[in-house]
């Protein structure tokens, strides 16, 4: 097998004397005379005949191109569990799997699947060598222990179709997991197949039942109901294409660090942008336990509503020379976040480990989801994290840099924890609530807060109300006028100009989208769901969507809410008017038909209407006329900041 390396090759470090190989021509020699033991895409292992070689490559960007690196990393901190696993298998394996895949069933992985996928294929997730086996999953579950007894609070575990789960058999199964593009990036062998108890799941990992838990609600709601467990061969790493010079396997990123002479890393985990606070936090937590650097932000999944992470990324390349120099790294983590709290910082403590790292940034309330809108209580205390944590802080390895929310002292210019504040001192501080109001109204955002360069990077990407997307959502029975009214509103925006405008008709849509659709429940929520996706899109790229379906169902508006405000606005109309003056409206004679039997399931008649108690407008169309209604919506948008004068650039 011939391999190529490139001119950057200049040394290699040998087991045996730590024997230096600065000639190319020689390292390649010296591979090609080795038998090759797993050729796999973050460690290359190869035994020459007299000498054990072992060469760690970066990520494969160009076929075997390999890093400026030394080989024996023994000084760095011990992955989790001893060994750092690498799951990718040697090209001729993967053609071998990957010919053979045609006869095992595929499954096309999620979102969430594929960040977990590619964290147990590079070692961030050693010790796991595939999805969890329910003895795994029950140990995590319960007592945050593997069955072997290792350290390990999340379940990491492959949720499947009912459906899907009937066609495996356990111990000779094999399945093509595959991106959302059908690109099969792993084969599961399956060795268990099971129904979980997801609600005693979300109780025991996150303590919580509550949908607006993200990770309960994931793991109750939006998970499917069986999982799969077993041992992964990767065939490749899911591919990205942004970034790349900062997407570090641990492999890579302990190479590194090796490169670097680095031995004592401090990371810090991020899912915001970062501002003076958070870099003073970081620059103080270094500082106080004498240890390089690595800002290691989660380019997975974040928490709904979160900045996205091309912003995010763009802001931390800012920062760069807040810092001493030669001691601050920048890494993207490709993690799919839980929000679990103090579970989930002791998980965020193991996969840095396995980056490489000796010590953690937990500050207050870690990871947390912030607090349950019912009982109006956080989901956990505040530094309930850092206690966790320190119980375990001897099994996870890794040592604990605990810290308080950082705050301004205006007298003094200057940050500190929040419990160094002496009586008197005055006190000043920007919540993320009050940041993203000041960025929407297009208000200043001080000096003091944050850097002038990064405000201009936040306002590239979230511009004022006035020059965002927005849709207009109405909601309300067959004959309320929602038609009627999103008409006239449209109209209205064409007259003033600024924006395009697209209206959305539940009938013209039924036409030109969803003319193969029914009227089930099923087939009602995709109709709405495509609306919705088609409104994201408008909205994203700055648009007015006015989208007037009956949409019926609370729980698939809510959907569409959530799929557009991370683009824009959302502003939910309810046409309140009642089944009776519908009915006295009926033109096509459709309530008359529903009545008599002859259309099934119409809505306010023989299936349910859901009268939305989150709507921003309520409007009745019997007090109102058309064009009424149409200015009290446009009242309404001029008030959110909508509509209107832009300030940003006063």
């Amino acid at each position: 097998m011939a391999l190529a390396c490139n001119s950057g090759v200049r040394s290699l470090w040998c087991t045996l004397g730590l024997i230096w190989v600065t000639d190319p021509q020689l390292l390649c020699s010296l591979v090609r005379m080795s038998s090759p033991i797993s050729m796999s895409g973050s460690h290359y292992r190869f035994f020459c005949e007299s000498l054990k070689v072992t060469c760690i490559s970066s990520q494969i960007i160009e076929p075997w191109r390999f890093t400026h690196l030394s080989a024996s990393t023994s000084h760095l901190i011990a992955p989790h569990g001893g060994e750092l696993i690498d799951l990718l298998a040697a090209p001729e394996k993967a053609a071998e799997l990957k010919a053979h895949s045609r006869e095992w069933p595929s499954w096309d992985l999620t979102a969430r699947q594929i960040c977990d996928l590619e964290l147990l294929i590079s070692g961030g997730f050693s010790p796991l060598r595939g999805f969890m086996t329910k003895a795994d999953y029950e140990g995590v579950c319960h007592n945050m222990r593997l069955a072997s007894g290792i350290l390990w609070p999340m379940p990491i575990t492959l949720d499947v179709t009912e459906e899907f789960a009937r066609k495996l058999t356990p111990g000779s199964s094999k399945v093509a997991l595959r991106d959302a593009e059908g690109v099969m990036l792993a084969v599961l062998h399956v060795e268990e197949v099971w129904q979980p108890d997801r609600a005693a799941e979300a109780k025991a990992v996150f303590n919580s039942t509550s949908k607006a838990h993200p990770g309960a609600d994931y793991t109750i709601n939006k998970s499917n109901p069986w999982y799969v467990g077993g041992r992964v061969e990767g065939l490749q790493a899911p591919s990205h294409y942004d970034f790349r010079t900062l997407r570090f396997t641990p492999a890579e990123l302990r190479a590194e660090f090796v490169r670097l002479g680095w031995r004592r890393v401090v990371a810090f985990q991020t899912r915001n942008p970062m501002h003076r606070a958070h870099v003073e936090l970081t620059f103080r937590a270094a500082k106080q336990v004498e240890a390089n650097l690595l800002i290691h932000p989660v380019v997975g999944m974040t928490k709904p509503g979160d900045v996205d992470y091309y912003t995010r990324v763009r802001c931390y390349q800012l920062l760069s020379s807040k810092y001493p120099q030669g001691t601050q790294k920048l890494s993207l983590l490709p993690l799919a976040m839980r929000m679990g709290g103090p579970r989930e910082a002791i998980w965020h403590a193991l996969i840095r480990k396995n980056h490489g790292c000796t010590h953690l940034i937990v500050g207050r309330d870690h990871a947390g989801p912030g607090s349950d809108p019912e009982t109006k209580k956080p989901f956990y205390g505040p530094y309930e994290a850092q206690e966790t944590f320190k119980k375990h802080e001897a099994d996870i390895g890794v040592t604990m840099v605990p810290f308080s929310m950082m705050v301004y002292l205006e007298e003094e210019d200057r940050y500190v924890p929040d419990d160094e504040v002496k009586k008197g001192d005055k006190v000043l501080n920007i919540s993320g609530t009050e940041l993203r109001d000041r960025l929407n109204e297009g208000r200043d955002i001080p000096a003091w807060f944050t850097y002038p360069e990064v405000v201009q990077e936040l306002r590239r990407s979230f511009p004022p109300r006035a020059k965002q997307g927005v849709t207009i959502f109405f909601t309300g029975l067959s004959g309320s006028g929602k038609s009627t009214i999103a008409n006239v509103l449209m109209t209205k925006f064409l007259e003033v100009g600024g924006r395009p405008v697209t209206l959305l008709d539940g009938d013209l849509v039924r036409k030109h989208l969803s003319s193969e659709l029914g009227f089930s429940k099923e087939h009602r929520d995709i109709n709405i769901r495509r609306i919705g996706y088609v409104a994201s899109e408008i909205t994203k790229n700055g648009g007015i969507a006015i989208c007037a379906p009956i949409a019926p169902y609370d729980a698939t508006r809510k959907h569409v809410r959530q799929m557009i405000e991370t683009h824009g606005g959302f502003i939910l109309v309810h046409i309140a008017t009642t089944v009776e003056v519908c009915e006295q409206r009926d033109r096509k004679g459709l309530y008359a038909k529903a009545r008599a039997g002859i259309l099934k399931e119409f809505t306010g008649i023989s299936d349910p209407y859901e009268v939305p108690a989150d709507a921003d407008v309520t409007i009745n169309t019997g007090e109102l006329s058309a064009e009424e209604a149409a200015q009290e919506i446009i009242l309404h948008l001029e008030r959110e900041g909508f509509i209107g004068v832009n300030r940003a650039g006063e």
